[in-house]
């Protein structure tokens, strides 16, 4: 076998080497001669980044040619779109898709507008070039791995009901929700090298790895470990398996830092069993509300049941607030949940604030009569109303960066084809990165709203029915994850996060900010296309380790 080569031979040859020595990576040498013009290159992953940015810079022509330079597989595709279907076979893993996930991912891609698998072949085809320049220079992701391996392992216990279809559901206190904790648990113990692992009255898993001295302040970090019924495997876990793999390698190397790492596996973040969002995350803010305990599932369990099942002490629930003064802050490694990296091909971003959100139910009443009989200028129709309003709506949202606006319910009860509609039902979710311009567009819906239905001769009722507050990122603590995005060789992109987290409940009481990574299947989450690169991965670790050695060398002085 041929010794691999090094980036710094890459590097040093002249250009007709450089591009010679990449031949094959991409089917064109073309990409490799643009991406000679920038080197020198500070690490392997502004290399890769370096040529997926010739590709996205290229020429329609000049992308649908590297496209066609692919061998066809699928006949039907290509008679649909034009193109040939590429596909990474080596896979998220780099082990390779079974032909079974190939067919699926083929059937899947049929259904996509032509525009989105233009570019979709595109990103495979960095894809496939990542894992040949891997191969060219001897990498080999083991962090990304082992932490990729991890996810597959917890995505093994699932509820009865829906592991039977392969599918992935874990709830509050479920025996496979026990059971991934447990697993959890266990890793922490025994390969991960934690100074005290617990499971704690909320059933949280609690690992921690003291500093150089048990009394040194913490780092506090994590995210969840349940899900949504039929969701990814990845949502969640990646936040505390993430830090998990960086405390064990600490432990191996025998090394300790000049502060502690706590890292927690949330119990419950989703709110599918019982309405208790942010459950666990809550009780480490003081924030658990005693009323959750008598709510009962759909099989009639009260969770103050289902948590004496578990052996958990509910009278030990006050106990669990953290004092922040022990703490250096709170950080959460997670992945996109949407579009955005995944399109510009960047495998991670520093998350600039958490958005506030509002959420409204709202019916407007007409009156329902004969679709046939009654005039244009004389209907009284509520669903029409709904229309304008989302127009509206959608055009409130677009015109303000990083303002989102959704109604994501619509329903005309007990509608008929030939009725106008007399009522329609209707949900409002507005979020933004502060609570300002948040309300402010909620105050202009409203009005809005209001004289659609003086306009039309319709009534309306609205109830909101949550308010969340924007969680803005310490900017001490994004900067240290800019930095540490930065040292890996890879452009600093910066972005809001539209979902929900667990560190916006930490947020109210200590420093918190957010690193993303990009999922695969243009970012989708809550579903099973949910996925995630082991190349990805391994830079999120090592963006986590480098955030550690930041805060090292603060405290050292």
């Amino acid at each position: 076998m041929p010794m691999p080569m090094t980036l710094e031979q890459l590097n040093a040859a002249n250009a007709d080497a450089f591009v010679a020595s990449l031949d094959g990576v991409y089917a064109l040498p073309w990409v490799g001669e643009q991406a000679a013009k920038q080197r020198p290159f500070a690490s392997v992953s502004a290399l890769k980044h370096a040529m997926a940015r010739v590709i996205q810079s290229a020429t329609p022509d000049q992308q649908l040619a590297l496209i066609r330079a692919y061998p066809s597989t699928a006949p039907d595709y290509e008679t649909k779109f034009g193109l040939p279907f590429v596909l990474a076979a080596e896979g998220p893993r780099g082990t390779g898709l079974s032909a079974a996930q190939v067919s699926t991912t083929l059937a899947r891609r049929l259904n996509n507008p032509v525009e989105f698998e233009r570019q979709e072949n595109l990103r495979e085809i960095n894809r496939i070039a990542e894992i040949r320049l891997n191969r060219l220079l001897g990498i080999t992701p083991a962090l990304g791995n082992r932490v990729r391996d991890w996810c597959e392992t917890l995505a093994a216990f699932s509820e009865p009901g829906y592991a039977e279809r392969g599918e992935l559901t874990v709830t509050y206190l479920t025996d496979a929700h026990r059971a991934c904790a447990a697993q959890i648990a266990q890793w922490m113990r025994d390969d991960c090298g934690f100074d005290s692992v617990e499971i704690d009255a909320v059933g949280n898993v609690v690992g921690v790895y003291h500093g150089q001295s048990p009394d040194h302040p913490r780092l506090l970090t994590g995210s969840h470990f349940d899900t949504v019924r039929n969701g990814g495997k990845y949502d969640g876990r990646l936040g505390f398996l993430v830090p998990m793999a960086c405390v064990r390698e600490l432990s191996r190397q025998g090394k300790r830092l000049p502060f502690g790492i706590e890292v927690v596996g949330f119990s419950e973040e989703e709110g599918q069993r019982y309405k208790a969002v942010f459950l666990g995350s809550g009780a480490l803010t003081g924030q658990f509300n005693n009323a959750w305990l008598e709510q009962t599932d759909a099989n009639g369990i009260s969770m103050r049941q289902a948590m004496q099942d578990a052996g958990l002490n509910i009278d030990d629930i006050p106990s669990l607030k953290r004092d922040p003064a022990r703490y250096l802050g709170f950080v959460e490694v997670h992945i996109e949940q949407g579009p955005v990296l995944n399109k510009l091909d960047l495998p991670l971003g520093v998350v600039t604030s958490i958005n506030g959100g509002v959420r409204l139910l709202g019916e407007i009443q007409g009156m329902a009569s004969h679709a046939g009989t009654t005039p244009m200028d004389m209907r009284i129709d509520a669903a029409m109303g709904v229309a304008q309003l989302m127009l509206y709506l959608e055009q409130r949202a677009s015109a303000v960066p990083d303002l989102v606006g959704t109604v994501g319910q619509l329903e005309v009860p007990s509608g008929s084809i030939n009725v106008i509609p007399g009522r329609c039902r209707f949900s409002l979710d507005i979020r933004a990165t502060t609570d300002v311009v948040r309300d402010a567009c909620v105050a202009d819906v409203k009005a809005e709203l209001q004289r659609i239905c003086d306009s039309r001769g319709l009534q309306y009722s609205l109830e909101e029915i949550m308010r969340v507050a924007a969680a803005p990122s310490d900017p001490a603590m994004q900067d240290r994850w800019a930095r540490a995005v930065a040292a890996l060789g890879l452009p600093v992109f910066c972005m809001p996060s539209g979902a929900g987290h667990d560190a916006m409940k930490l947020h109210d009481i200590m420093p918190q900010a957010m690193l993303f990574m990009r999922g695969l299947n243009a970012g989708i989450s809550h579903n099973p296309l949910e996925s995630i690169t082991n190349d990805d991965t391994e830079l999120c670790v090592r963006a986590f380790e480098g955030l550690l050695q930041q805060l090292t060398q603060e405290l050292n002085g």
